[in-house]
Parts: C-alpha cells; sequence; structure tokens
C-alpha cells in the first residue's frame, strides 16, 4: 500500500491540475501552505458541482470577501446574490452561518480539529475530512465521487452504490499514507478527474494500471455499478412578473427555509404534482398575460414545469413582495429557475 502511495504521489508530482484554491506541490516545496478559509470555500462549492462551473464563483467571492472574517461581515442578500445560479442554496446560507461561527467561536481561524470542524454549520464528515487532510495535512480519508470511482476499479468492487459506500472508503483508508494525506487525496480525486474518468478510463497511462483489479478484470468501465434511481417526479406552478412603468420589477424574498430559500424570485404558487389544482395567487389585481411556453427547471428530487405570467402596471400595492427599482435589479441575483422565467419574459 505504501508503495502504491508513492507512485501516485510521484504521478501527481507531474501533474497535478492547477485550480486557484489548490496549492501544487511545487508551491508547496517554495514553502506555501494552503489557506483553510479557501480549502473550505472550495468544498463547499464543489458540492454536486463541477470544478468548471465553480472556478469563476470562486474567483469572484475570494475577490469580494478575501477572509474568512470579510465573509462573516458581509450582508446576506449581496452573498445570496453572488451565489445565484451555483445552484443547492441551503450551501449559500451555511456558509454564511459558518463564516460567523469560525469568526465568534475560533477567532477567525478553521479549527485543525475534525470533530471541532463537524461543529461548524454546513459541515459534515466528507468537507470536514477535506479541510482537516488538505488544508492542515492530517490524516483523514476523503471520499468524493472520483475516489468511489478509482477505489471500485482499483478493488473490482461490484456491490453498487451507495451500499457500497463504506467498502469503497474503507480501501481508500487503507491506501491513505501517513505522509502527505493530503497531496494523496488530491491525486486520487485528479486520478478520478482526469484519467480513471466514467466513460472510457485511459488505463495506459494511469499510475496504478498494474495493481488495478478492475483492469485485469476487463470490468473497469462498468464500475462502479449504481443502484437504478427512481424517476422524477413533475411538479407545475405559476411566477408572476410585473413591472411598473418606472421600470422597476415585483420581487419577493423566498422564505429562509425549503427550496432557493432567502434568494430573490418572482411572486408564484407553491410547486405542486400536476394532478394538483394550481391556486390563482397574482399578487395584483391587474391584467395578466399568459406566455407562450414554460419554464423548465430540473431539482434534485423533481422536474418542475412553470408558466410565467405578466403584466405593467402604473402604482398598485401587491398583496406580496416589493417593487425593485430598475437600477438596483440584477437578473443576475436571480436564482437560475428565476432568470429563465426572466428570460422568457424578454424574448
Amino acid at each position: 500500500m505504501r508503495d502504491l502511495s508513492r507512485d501516485l504521489l510521484d504521478w501527481y508530482d507531474v501533474h497535478a491540475r492547477a485550480m486557484p484554491w489548490r496549492v501544487g506541490p511545487k508551491d508547496k516545496k517554495a514553502g506555501m501552505r494552503p489557506d483553510p478559509y479557501a480549502v473550505w470555500m472550495s468544498e463547499i462549492m464543489l458540492q454536486q458541482t463541477t470544478v468548471a462551473a465553480v472556478t469563476a464563483y470562486f474567483n469572484r467571492f475570494m475577490a469580494r470577501w478575501p477572509t474568512v472574517a470579510d465573509l462573516a461581515a458581509a450582508d446576506d442578500a449581496a452573498v445570496m446574490g453572488e451565489w445565484a445560479g451555483l445552484g443547492y442554496y441551503a450551501r449559500a446560507r451555511n456558509l454564511l452561518k459558518c463564516a460567523r461561527a469560525v469568526v465568534r467561536d475560533h477567532d477567525g481561524q478553521f479549527p485543525a480539529d475534525h470533530a471541532a470542524l463537524l461543529q461548524l454549520p454546513g459541515i459534515g464528515p466528507y468537507t470536514a475530512a477535506a479541510i482537516a487532510s488538505i488544508a492542515y495535512d492530517l490524516r483523514h480519508v476523503v471520499v468524493d465521487g472520483n475516489v468511489e470511482r478509482v477505489m471500485a476499479r482499483m478493488f473490482d468492487e461490484h456491490t453498487p452504490l451507495p451500499a457500497s459506500k463504506p467498502i469503497l472508503t474503507a480501501y481508500a483508508d487503507q491506501l491513505t499514507p501517513r505522509d502527505r494525506p493530503g497531496d494523496h487525496a488530491q491525486a486520487v480525486m485528479d486520478l478520478g478527474a482526469t484519467i480513471c474518468s466514467p466513460r472510457s478510463p485511459a488505463c495506459g497511462i494511469c499510475p496504478w494500471r498494474d495493481p488495478c483489479q478492475a483492469r485485469a478484470a476487463g470490468t473497469a468501465a462498468g464500475l462502479p455499478r449504481k443502484t437504478p434511481k427512481k424517476p422524477k417526479p413533475i411538479r407545475h406552478g405559476t411566477v408572476y412578473l410585473a413591472r411598473r412603468s418606472d421600470g422597476a420589477w415585483l420581487v419577493e424574498t423566498r422564505p429562509e427555509k425549503g427550496l432557493l430559500g432567502g434568494m430573490m424570485g418572482w411572486p408564484g404558487t407553491e410547486w405542486l404534482d400536476v394532478s394538483e389544482p394550481r391556486p390563482d395567487c397574482a399578487p395584483i389585481d391587474t391584467h395578466w398575460t399568459k406566455l407562450t411556453g414554460e419554464v423548465r427547471h430540473t431539482f434534485t428530487h423533481f422536474h418542475l414545469l412553470l408558466d410565467v405570467m405578466v403584466a405593467t402596471v402604473e402604482d398598485a400595492q401587491p398583496s406580496r413582495g416589493y417593487f425593485l427599482p430598475r437600477d438596483q435589479f440584477r437578473p443576475s441575483d436571480l436564482p437560475t429557475v428565476m432568470r429563465k422565467a426572466f428570460d422568457l419574459a424578454q424574448t
């Protein structure tokens, strides 16, 4: 196992991916050390998202809030606006809660302790292990989707996910060294992302080619196995886009709990099963026009179809929401599904 880890680290020293939050092997040799704040920020953003999608968001956040103290002092609406489009908005709410807890309870420094990290809002076992390992080089087992795929192939493990997660974690634990565990964790992730890819793994150039049991058995391309997912249900809803004659838009801040919590959006109905009637809950008593077409969006557990109603009003008192002046309205502050409704109204 030590030889396997050494082979992988030798490969990583040459082929490590460059990322704005990562301190690579060459930089470490020059004396640089990972910033726990940057490691934490990247890990929260990367949940359920790709490196390509996260990079621009990470750079904007770090430029605007370069320290955890800066983020802790930020306005909630500003953070939610910068997060818009990245999805899974509970992460953004927990981002603020965690930053404020670090400043309040840890003097603005992320604790170098796995158990203490787990006590922070929004940090689960994976994220705590990633911060402890990558930022502080403590030996913890870091297992994401890339690592699961590499382990399933290395050990030719055919138990389907998610049941195989404990098994794959145990394999990863066997391979994690005490020397450079943070680099090892990132090396396995890089291996999965660049060589041991979901389709057509490049086994010929893999540093673990020879000991890989699935390659020898000819089963690598089919691993890891996964339990078939149930079809996602479809829900329907209606949103109301009202623009005042002075250019202000009628918006609302969604409740803190639930999907898109704390985000700016359009007033609308609940998102209901297709068999349930949608109540008329127009926020203004005026003439509404239903747009041709609909908004389609997919969340983790369901597909959503939205009808879009539009109206132009003069001076009106809405039953919900508030008019946001034209010079303060930025479509980019809307979460993706709400921006889709806005884009449909502009066509």
